[in-house]
């Protein structure tokens, strides 16, 4: 009797891990569940999902759980912090390397590879006390960084695809408030952190050349994929094939939870756009100004659902894009990469999480009146 108890406590307790760890995704999967009553399943769901976004998702989380695997990112962003020798420059390193990477790798990879980069650095060299703010600017710098490429952001991955978006006239509406956000986090970084005398540890790792060539291949296949150059099917059927032997870990690594939530909100935004009165509110609503209510959604329900569900409503793809891009600062919700830092964060500063939403609000805020104010004027 006693062993069933306890068995039944751990299996709560592993489940109420598992929701708190992946609260988006059991949101979402609640949200299809009540609009599934509303508009039962028939034909027309088979029509709501779109296959390439979460085919080209699945491809480059892969490759860069391989990546992450053999340790490339950190070799990379080891050396380049090497360059400089004092706290601002190493942070402003740290910072440009998760806002470059994001660009490349998304922007909750760019984090989950470069925040703990962010922690050895600070920690072992005793600055600790620009922890918090670090972090902050790399979450930033990662929601901010990734809006120039279609694979930066999730969001973008999937407006690019279903509007169909020639590339250079997605990089140019993107263009401006990319260049807005870098001068914006540049100058947070000189004036909130000192030019303090700083040291890195000297950790020799040796990359395996072959490994390296092949995922780079890999991700290099991934990133044509986006850009529309080979079917994506392709890549669902070759990198796969080849991580099984090269390395099943990084398949095992994948945020599948991340996957699903697009299924689910795929579903959601389905059934939303089913329903006669929401349709008709959401179109007003767009009507009047399609980037300042795509902004203030993302603070409600996060700007990859965002981007999802408004879809339904506007062709005006040009001020969503921009809308649910900058949208992705300000709640710690705005955008599911918060959520991530914030993990990391509290993690290696148990204690300190009242403190660390009251200073990543304060900024996240600012850079949103901001970005919000240019865009609008422009």
């Amino acid at each position: 009797m006693t062993s069933s108890i306890e068995s039944q406590h751990r299996h709560v307790t592993a489940a109420a891990a598992f929701v708190k760890k992946n609260a988006v995704m059991c949101i979402a999967l609640l949200a299809a569940i009540v609009t599934s009553f509303i508009v039962p399943p028939d034909a027309q769901y088979l029509d709501y999902f779109d296959l390439k976004t979460l085919t080209c998702l699945f491809c480059v989380l892969a490759v860069v759980c391989a990546l992450k695997n053999i340790r490339f990112f950190y070799v990379l962003a080891h050396k380049v912090v090497e360059l400089f020798k004092n706290a601002r420059m190493s942070v402003l390193a740290l910072v440009y390397i998760t806002f470059i990477g994001s660009m490349l790798i998304a922007n909750d990879m760019a984090l989950l590879t470069f925040l703990p980069l962010g922690y050895i650095v600070l920690s072992e060299t005793g600055k600790q006390k620009y922890m918090a703010f670090t972090f902050i600017m790399q979450n930033i710098a990662a929601n901010l960084g990734g809006m120039l490429t279609p694979f930066g952001n999730p969001q973008n991955l999937y407006l690019y695809t279903k509007f169909n978006i020639p590339t250079g006239e997605f990089m140019s509406i993107m263009l401006l408030p990319f260049a807005v956000s870098i001068a914006l986090i540049t100058l947070c970084c000189f004036i909130f952190v000192k030019p303090e005398p700083l040291s890195v540890s000297d950790e020799k790792i040796h990359l395996s050349v072959p490994r390296t060539t092949l995922y780079l291949v890999l991700f290099a296949l991934s990133i044509v994929i986006v850009f529309r150059v080979i079917p994506y099917w392709i890549g669902l059927i070759v990198i796969p094939a080849v991580l099984i032997f090269a390395d099943r870990d990084a398949l095992a690594k994948v945020d599948y939870p991340l996957l699903l939530t697009f299924v689910f909100f795929f579903i959601f935004a389905g059934d939303m756009a089913r329903i006669g009165v929401i349709r008709e509110l959401f179109s007003m609503l767009l009507e009047k100004s399609t980037l300042l209510f795509s902004v203030i959604s993302c603070q409600f329900i996060s700007n990859v659902p965002t981007a999802i569900l408004l879809s339904q409503f506007t062709e005006n793809y040009a001020d969503l894009l921009v809308g649910v891009n900058i949208g992705g600062v300000g709640t710690l919700i705005s955008s599911l990469a918060s959520l991530i830092t914030f993990r990391e964060y509290v993690k290696h500063n148990p204690g300190k999480a009242l403190y660390y939403i009251g200073v990543f609000s304060l900024f996240n805020f600012g850079f949103l009146a901001v970005l919000t104010a240019i865009m609008m004027i422009v």
